[in-house]
C-alpha cells in the first residue's frame, strides 16, 4: 500500500482545496483529532466521500459492518483494549491473513500493532467510524456473553440445582454477573430505552427497544434462565424466592463512567418470569428543550409563556413512551432555583433532581398520590410535581391546589391536548375548577428522525399520500433515509418530538364551563391562542426533511 497523505488524496480527487486543508490541519493541531474527522465536522467532505476517496486511491475494499456477522473467536487475534485504542475490528482470518476493518486505513501504527499482536499479515478494509465503534462493542460484548454462558454451564454441572438466595451468594456466581452486565452494557451501546428478557418454551429471548422498535439481540439457553432472572432480581432488591406475583425494583449502576438508573418489573408467565428493564439515563444534556426535540421557535415561545405562571396546572399528556417524563423534568430543571421549594410525588422516582424534595408513592402503607398531595400542601411548596394523575381525587386536589396559589406540573395519559380536558371531566372534576386552574397543556409524540448520512429525496407511496390527513404543498419535496451502515439500514437515526401546545385564555375557559364540543374548542383555540395541532407540527417536520410521511402515519393518532 502506497504511503500517501490523506490531504493529498482528497486534493487530487478534487474534494478539497489547499486552503481548506490548511484550516483543517490548524484545527487538528489544537484538538488532536483525526484529519478525516475534522474535515467532516467542518463540512468540507462527507464521510461517504472520504471512504470512496480512500477506497479508490489505496485500492482497498469497503465493508458494511452492519451486514457482517463477526465470529466471536476473532477477538483472540485483537484484544479489546487494542481494538478500542486504534478503532480497528477483526473480521476474518484466511490462511495467514487477518482482515481488519478500520475508519482510517492510513493509520499505519494501528496496522503495525495489529500485525505484531496477531502474528498475521494484516489486510485493511475501510468502514465508517460509527460502524467500527459499534462493531467493536458488539464483538467483545458477545464474547463476554458467550464466555459467561459457557462458564455458567460448567458450574451448573457442579451446582445444578443451586438457587441464589442473597447478594453475597450471587457475588460468587461470576459468570452470571458477567452475562447480565454484558446485556446491560450492550443496551447502552445500542442506546435502547427498554430491555425485554422473555422466557419462551425453548429458550430465553433478549430484545431491546431502539428508537421505539423492538430488536432481537441475544438468545439464552433455557437451562440458564433461572440464574439470569435471580441475578437481576437481586440487583433490583426483589424477593428472588417469590415467582408467583409481579414485582417492581430498581438498579443503579455506573457503566463506562456514566451513571445509569434502571426501573425493573417482573411478570409471571406460563414459561417463567418475564423481566422488562426501563433505562433512565442521567444524561443532563438530554434534559433540555433541544434534547427532548423541541426545535421550533414558536413552540419554545409558548412554553416560555406557560412557565411564566406562578400558579395553576401545567399538564403534559400523551401515551406511554411518548417522552412525557423527560419533558416534565426538563421544565422542572428550568424552574428550580435556591429560592424555590419544589416537591415531587412520583411512582416510581425516575430522575434524581438536586435541590428538589422527591417523594416515592407507597400504596402498601397508604401513601397514594391523593394522600401524598394533601401532605405536600402542608409543606409550603412553591411548585408541586405530580408524576401522574390517575384518579378523580388526585385531580380534584391538584386543581384546588392550583387555584390557591400553587404551580402544579403533572402528566396524564390521553391522546391530545383537547382530550385531556375531557379526561379530567370524566374523572369527576368540575368544569369550573378546570377552567380556573388550568394554565396550559403540552401534548407530544416521539417520531424517528431521518438518518442524516443517507438522507435523500424520494416520492412516498401514492396510497399513503391519498389517505394521509396531512396537508401537502404543491411540489413539496419529501426525504427519507435509503439505509446505510450508520443507521443500520433502517433509514432512521434518533428521535424527535412532535408537540401540540395549548395556552389557556378567557374564551377557552368559557368553552370549558359551557361544555363546548371538541371541534368548537379547537376552533376557538386556533382563533384566539395560536393553537397548532400535533399533526400540523409534524407536517413542518416532514417538510423540513426531519422525519417521513410514513413515520407520522405510524405514530400520530389523528382524532376528531
Amino acid at each position: 500500500m502506497k504511503s500517501k497523505r490523506l490531504g493529498d488524496i482528497l486534493i487530487s480527487d478534487g474534494l478539497l482545496t489547499q486552503e481548506q486543508l490548511s484550516q483543517a490541519l490548524a484545527q487538528q493541531k489544537q484538538t488532536h483529532e483525526r484529519l478525516g474527522t475534522v474535515l467532516i465536522e467542518y463540512g468540507y467532505i462527507t464521510e461517504r466521500e472520504l471512504i470512496d476517496a480512500l477506497r479508490n486511491q489505496l485500492g482497498i475494499d469497503f465493508i458494511d459492518l452492519t451486514k457482517t456477522t463477526i465470529d466471536p473467536s476473532m477477538s483472540r487475534y485483537i484484544p479489546k483494549a487494542l481494538a478500542q485504542e486504534y478503532e480497528i475490528v477483526p473480521i476474518q482470518v484466511v490462511r495467514d491473513n487477518l482482515f481488519i476493518a478500520m475508519a482510517d486505513p492510513l493509520n499505519f501504527m494501528a496496522i503495525e500493532r495489529a500485525r505484531n499482536t496477531s502474528r498475521k499479515n494484516i489486510v485493511p478494509m475501510i468502514a465508517s467510524g460509527a460502524a467500527v465503534k459499534h462493531a467493536i462493542s458488539i464483538l467483545y460484548e458477545n464474547v463476554n456473553a458467550a464466555e459467561a454462558m459457557a462458564a455458567m454451564r460448567a458450574e451448573a454441572g457442579i451446582r445444578e440445582d443451586a438457587v441464589v438466595e442473597s447478594e453475597q451468594d450471587t457475588a460468587e456466581e461470576g459468570p452470571t454477573i458477567r452475562l447480565v452486565n454484558s446485556i446491560i452494557e450492550r443496551a447502552m451501546v445500542e442506546n435502547c430505552s427498554d430491555i425485554h428478557i422473555e422466557p419462551t418454551e425453548g429458550d430465553m429471548q433478549i430484545r431491546m427497544r431502539i428508537d421505539g422498535r423492538l430488536h432481537k439481540i441475544l438468545t439464552i439457553p433455557m437451562d440458564l434462565k433461572d440464574s439470569v432472572v435471580s441475578r437481576i432480581k437481586v440487583m433490583s432488591h426483589m424477593n428472588i424466592v417469590e415467582r408467583r406475583v409481579p414485582q417492581d425494583g430498581r438498579i443503579n449502576m455506573k457503566i463506562k463512567g456514566r451513571d445509569v438508573d434502571m426501573r425493573v418489573n417482573t411478570l409471571p408467565t406460563i414459561f417463567g418470569e418475564k423481566i422488562v428493564i426501563r433505562i433512565l439515563g442521567k444524561d443532563e444534556k438530554m434534559l433540555t428543550r433541544k434534547g427532548i426535540g423541541m426545535v421550533f421557535d414558536e413552540d419554545n415561545r409558548k412554553v416560555d409563556r406557560i412557565l411564566a405562571n406562578t400558579s395553576g396546572v401545567i399538564m403534559i399528556v400523551g401515551p406511554t413512551g411518548s417522552g412525557k417524563t423527560s419533558t416534565m423534568f426538563t421544565l422542572i430543571r428550568e424552574m428550580l432555583n435556591e429560592s424555590t421549594n419544589l416537591v415531587t410525588l412520583e411512582d416510581p422516582v425516575e430522575y434524581n433532581i438536586p435541590g428538589a424534595t422527591q417523594v416515592q408513592i407507597n400504596e402498601k402503607v397508604g401513601l397514594t398520590f391523593a394522600s401524598g398531595l394533601r401532605a405536600i400542601l402542608r409543606q409550603d411548596p412553591d411548585i408541586i410535581c405530580v408524576g401522574e394523575i390517575r384518579d378523580g381525587e388526585t385531580a380534584q386536589i391538584a386543581m384546588r391546589a392550583a387555584i390557591t396559589g400553587h404551580l402544579v406540573i403533572t402528566t396524564i395519559h390521553t391522546e391530545d391536548a383537547v382530550t385531556a380536558i375531557d379526561r379530567l371531566k370524566d374523572m369527576g372534576v368540575e368544569p369550573y375548577l378546570i377552567s380556573a386552574g388550568l394554565r396550559g397543556i403540552i401534548s407530544q409524540r416521539l417520531l424517528r428522525r431521518v438518518c442524516p448520512n443517507c438522507r435523500t429525496e424520494y416520492t412516498p407511496d401514492q396510497k399513503i399520500l391519498e389517505i394521509s390527513p396531512m396537508k401537502m404543498k404543491p411540489g413539496q419535496k419529501f426525504y427519507h433515509g435509503k439505509g446505510c451502515d450508520q443507521c443500520f439500514h433502517t433509514g432512521y437515526r434518533g428521535r424527535i418530538g412532535a408537540f401540540e401546545i395549548l395556552l389557556m385564555n378567557d374564551e377557552l375557559r368559557r368553552d370549558i364551563t359551557s361544555n363546548a364540543d371538541k371541534q368548537t374548542f379547537r376552533e376557538t383555540a386556533a382563533r384566539t391562542s395560536g393553537y397548532v395541532t400535533m399533526l400540523q407540527n409534524a407536517e413542518k417536520l416532514v417538510s423540513e426533511g426531519i422525519t417521513t410521511v410514513e413515520e407520522v402515519e405510524r405514530t400520530i393518532l389523528v382524532t376528531d
